[in-house]
């Protein structure tokens, strides 16, 4: 998500909006009516944050949308509207009637001109400002509205503030949501997204070579040049994740181009409100290849497992998914096979993952496990909130 490209992969076709720079309300424009929406918190509501770390380019987007599409609101799009809504500002802010999304690009320290003077890239821990992070999303739990600094992709600036009132759910996504122990306290739930190097490399290639006629020697050098500071300011969240979304080579075929992957979701064990998704015998050791008369599967085919693990010295759950869906109507034989899904019926994980039939990763494991864990994250928002979403969303 850089500047709009979250917001715009979340906003309604028939919705446009237009804030009002005031601490308790955003008017929804839509095509029928005009209402204002007050987005308080009463005195005895929670505020749950969820954080979700992940480099650029690691389907952040998508994921935003198969998270918000739980909570119920149908008013879903940047704060203020984005820059080309009258009276709207350049904005990497996404508000819901229930969800807010914050980008911590917006706690940079310094703007381009000054990474250019210190030397160092928004990946370093020093380039960010995680007192200010600290404080305001404390200020946000606590049910108080902040002014909140914005981050400008466009030309790389610091602009204006811009005010944030709480909802009931708030996600943190970027680089480092669990690299400051003190902004680790204050989640209930915290995500990685890891696309291992060689999934990088393959769909940086397909990118920046095939659509924008960079070169193969150029792409490397963009890759090798970050990865140290990724290694050492990025990669290390995974160890203070509950839960990791892996993707990785397959193992079912050779395939360079990385058309097939392997995704993995590792889920710590003893995290409150949250019980692990299980493949038939929970605690077990499994493989699985389904594909027969219930699952049509073209070559390679998919191999499901499910093991216990250790992962950075916790003990974890492994559901793993190789291989790729012909028909995800059929993915309800897959989704009867798996238990604490957080699902509220039969069927509901195959219905949300066919609600975004069209969006990247919707045939494989990557959205597979990304519509898992935003049915998981919706069943810790009750536990923690004792509230029931669909009647939210009714």
């Amino acid at each position: 998500m850089r500047s709009f490209a979250l917001a715009l992969a979340l906003l309604p076709a028939v919705t446009a909006f237009v804030a009002l720079r005031s601490p308790s309300a955003f008017v929804a424009k839509t095509r029928s009516s005009t209402s204002d929406v007050t987005m308080k918190l009463g005195a005895d509501e929670k505020v749950v944050l969820i954080g979700v770390a992940a480099d650029s380019g690691c389907g952040k987007s998508t994921f935003m949308r198969r998270l918000v599409q739980n909570f119920g609101g149908g008013a879903v799009g940047p704060l203020g509207g984005g820059f080309d809504a009258p009276e709207g500002w350049e904005t990497n802010t996404l508000v819901s009637d229930d969800v807010t999304v914050l980008c911590l690009d917006d706690y940079h320290l310094n703007d381009r001109g000054g990474r250019k003077v210190t030397g160092r890239t928004a990946l370093d821990g020093a380039e960010n400002n995680f007192d200010l992070m600290y404080e305001q999303l404390k200020a946000l739990k606590s049910g108080s509205t902040i002014e909140k600094p914005i981050y400008n992709h466009v030309n790389g600036t610091l602009d204006t503030p811009e005010t944030i009132t709480p909802t009931n759910i708030i996600i943190i996504e970027g680089l480092h949501p669990m690299y400051d122990a003190r902004v680790r306290e204050l989640l209930d739930f915290s995500i990685y997204l890891d696309i291992s190097d060689e999934i990088k490399f393959a769909w940086k290639i397909q990118r920046d070579m095939k659509e924008r006629g960079h070169s193969l020697e150029s792409i490397q050098a963009s890759i090798e040049a970050r990865k140290p500071d990724f290694d050492q300011f990025v990669g290390p969240q995974r160890a203070n994740s509950d839960l990791v979304i892996s993707v990785l080579p397959t193992e079912l075929v050779d395939d360079p181009e990385a058309s097939t992957l392997r995704v993995k979701l590792i889920q710590k064990e003893g995290v409150p409100n949250f019980d692990p998704v299980y493949l038939f015998d929970e605690g077990s050791s499994i493989e699985w290849v389904p594909c027969g008369k219930k699952l049509t599967c073209s070559y390679p085919g998919i191999k499901f497992k499910y093991y216990p693990d250790t992962y950075f010295d916790h003990e974890v759950s492994v559901v793993e998914m190789d291989g790729k869906f012909d028909n995800l109507q059929e993915l309800i034989y897959v989704e009867s096979h798996l238990s604490n899904t957080g699902s509220k019926f039969y069927g509901e994980l195959t219905q949300q993952m066919l609600k975004l039939s069209d969006s990247p990763g919707s045939d494989n494991g990557t959205g597979f496990f990304q519509t898992v864990t935003a049915l998981k994250l919706r069943e810790i928002y009750e536990k923690i909130t004792q509230k029931d979403t669909s009647k939210v969303a009714a």
